[in-house]
């Protein structure tokens, strides 16, 4: 079966999964996650690339980006990301070979109406693989630095949780309890579904506007089969 076209637009905020080859260990020990973290930090500035949440699970990561005009720099700057982790992995292992499944996931995002339901999705991953019962209980995932942990100098703010509130204090407020009201129905069906296909996480009118910058008819396909009881969440 052939690739489906990978969709990057420029100035929009992208959903982005990377797993480890065969569901792989890739974070073991602190120091696995630290690196991880130092390499987005330094690379983001490298190719200006905009984080604006991002989790690290024990086999895979969530990503929120958002490149900038060249939308080339995105796939240069997660080229980039794998091929340090794998240099490292294979370094402690003593080992050579693959460390990523050979393609990375991505999603654009719709940024008024999905981009904090992505956030939200991404930083209560761990919450759902029920690893912790709550986000701020986990190192590695941008809630704490969105809630002003040591990090936080690095990570970007997005417009809409910048529309959130006037002051930082008011945004962490509305943002919290937004983690902790309801999610609407079907919502985190559709920002699972868009990433692990490769589609546009948005609406109708989203996609329409992006069949018009991209020049040709953006397939929707439906879900897949069930997730298995049991299985790591995504």
């Amino acid at each position: 079966m052939p690739r489906m076209v990978r969709i990057v637009l420029p100035g929009y905020p992208h959903h982005i999964v990377q797993r480890g080859h065969n569901r792989q260990v890739i974070f073991a020990q602190e120091e696995d996650y630290v690196g991880y973290l130092a390499n987005l930090q330094e690379l983001k500035l490298t190719f200006g690339i905009g984080i604006y949440a991002y989790c690290l699970m024990t086999n895979h990561v969530h990503l929120l980006l958002q490149p900038g005009e060249a939308v080339a720099d995105l796939g240069a700057f997660m080229k980039a990301l794998a091929a340090r982790t794998t240099r490292y992995f294979n370094r402690l292992e003593g080992r050579s070979g693959t460390l990523w499944e050979s393609r990375y996931k991505s999603s654009p995002v719709q940024t008024e109406q999905y981009l904090l339901a992505c956030c939200r999705y991404v930083e209560l991953n761990p919450v759902r693989a029920r690893m912790v019962a709550h986000p701020g209980e986990y190192r590695w995932s941008s809630y704490a630095a969105r809630m002003g942990g040591p990090d936080c100098e690095w990570l970007d703010l997005d417009p809409m949780y910048l529309a959130l509130g006037q002051d930082d204090a008011t945004r962490r407020e509305r943002y919290q309890t937004f983690l902790e009201d309801a999610i609407p129905l079907g919502e985190w069906a559709l920002i699972r579904e868009s990433v692990k296909r490769g589609q546009l996480t948005g609406n109708s009118r989203f996609v329409e506007a992006v069949e018009q910058i991209v020049g040709r008819r953006i397939e929707r396909r439906g879900p897949g089969r069930p997730q298995k009881a049991g299985l790591e969440t995504e």
